[in-house]
């Protein structure tokens, strides 16, 4: 008898827990990684909020994002996405450009290429002339690469409400002095939080899959089934000991 009253008791004693846990897992939220970053954010900012402009998010106001990883020293965390945009900046700006819902992949990636081949052909048209002219067009083509991709880069910034500052002379010269570290740290905050035609998905709602087939995943993740813990009753122990007996 004394043995069923220490069971008895151990089983009230586990249905408690089991309330108390479920209870504890019921008052517990979901912590958004937006949420996050933008505590981490306001905290490097000393606390200081700005309010998103009309992007088309409803829900984003007041969450301050960041960029991912810094300018130079993450070049190349992604490989595959530095060496585009050291190899291929035209396509790598592109790519970012319709990401965020600022045109057509090819129009704005033509428009980057144009510029560049200008510059490299006033270039190479001052050493072979040696005429002053060509330097000039030279740097005007530089300086309107800088600022059409600064100017891009302030409008990603203001849309989703990324930390930095808001002058547009700023992003002119990360363009300027790196272009391709700039369009990388671009490329690996548009693409890790799965940002697609101007919206920003966030990294937990990532689609394991290829972009070729829509929007169908290889496969989902599903939260785990869940597995009794209950303690058996205490007639049924009583009667595998009675069993053995």
């Amino acid at each position: 008898m004394a043995e069923l009253n220490k069971q008895e008791k151990v089983v009230v004693n586990g249905n408690e827990e089991e309330g108390e846990e479920t209870r504890l897992l019921e008052g517990m939220a979901a912590l958004d990684f937006d949420m996050l970053c933008s505590t981490v954010a306001s905290q490097q900012t000393q606390g200081k909020w700005r309010e998103i402009e009309s992007s088309g998010e409803e829900n984003a106001v007041g969450v301050l994002r960041m960029w991912e990883g810094e300018v130079v020293l993450d070049f190349m965390y992604d490989r595959r996405v530095a060496l585009e945009s050291a190899c291929c900046p035209c396509y790598r700006f592109g790519k970012n450009m319709k990401r965020a819902g600022f045109g057509y992949c090819l129009l704005q990636g033509t428009v980057y290429f144009i510029l560049l081949v200008s510059v490299f052909l006033n270039i190479l048209a001052f050493m072979v002339t040696d005429r002053n002219c060509f330097l000039y067009l030279a740097v005007a083509f530089t300086v309107s690469l800088g600022a059409y991709s600064g100017f891009f880069r302030m409008q990603i910034k203001r849309k989703f409400n990324i930390m930095g500052t808001d002058n547009l002379l700023d992003d002119c010269i990360y363009h300027l002095i790196c272009p391709c570290c700039t369009l990388s740290q671009e490329s690996r905050t548009l693409e890790m939080n799965n940002v697609q035609d101007g919206t920003w998905h966030g990294r937990g709602d990532i689609c394991i899959g290829s972009h070729s087939e829509g929007s169908r995943p290889f496969f989902e993740l599903h939260h785990p089934h869940p597995i009794s813990i209950k303690i058996p009753e205490p007639c049924s122990m009583q009667n595998g000991l009675n069993g053995f007996r």
